[in-house]
């Protein structure tokens, strides 16, 4: 990438390490937000269609992570119970799982994803079924899974790669076996988006009457 390519780059992140310190100050220091922010910055999937975005990607993912340590810690009280849905590239059942929990909780329930091995963007007949729902997925990235997150976590839900999800005590981890959209037909996604509803429908019925 050319100096000025980077030097672009390096204004971004330090404009975004601003907002996090403004928004995270008192919870953690300068130091370790520019450390999330760059190790964020790393860990996510290249995006050669649009590098220019990558440093905003790093501080949506490291605000995320950011989020997750002080609810872990306990420094950010929790407003709700805490879903994180897991596959495999985070690009098509977990997306879809989240965004349909967020649309059918109304905001009773918080909702993260990761992926054990994150593709670079999420399917676009995804994108496409989910709108028909009126659900816009064109702003989500794929994640990678990481440690934070699982601790943020009360209930870990894994479609396919449960191997790759460490294990906390006090943690409830079911593993959903469903179909992954990638390859699939526009009719065939459908049908994954149309049982993954009833899924999240039937724990959201759980995570309602578990929560006074």
């Amino acid at each position: 990438m050319a100096a000025d390519s980077l030097s672009r780059i390096d204004v971004e992140l330090l404009k975004h390490r601003r907002a996090l310190a403004d928004e995270f100050e008192g919870r953690f220091s300068v130091e370790t937000i520019e450390r999330f922010l760059h190790e964020s910055l790393d860990l996510l999937p290249n995006r050669p269609k649009v590098p220019t975005f990558m440093p905003l990607l790093a501080y949506r993912f490291a605000r995320e992570r950011l989020l997750a340590v002080a609810q872990s810690e306990g420094v950010t009280a929790k407003t709700a119970p805490e879903v994180l849905f897991v596959c495999v590239q985070n690009a098509g059942r977990s997306q879809m799982a989240a965004g349909l929990l967020k649309l059918e909780s109304e905001g009773r329930v918080n909702v993260r994803t990761a992926g054990s091995m994150p593709a670079d963007q999420i399917h676009e007949p995804v994108v496409e079924v989910m709108a028909e729902l009126g659900l816009d997925l064109s702003e989500e990235f794929p994640k990678p899974l990481t440690d934070e997150f699982v601790r943020a976590a009360d209930v870990v839900i894994t479609m396919g790669c449960g191997d790759a999800c460490p294990i906390y005590p006090g943690k409830v981890y079911r593993d959903w076996d469903v179909e992954d959209p990638a390859g699939k037909s526009i009719e065939g996604v459908r049908r994954i988006r149309d049982d993954i509803r009833g899924r999240v429908k039937a724990l959201l019925g759980e995570l309602v009457t578990a929560v006074p």
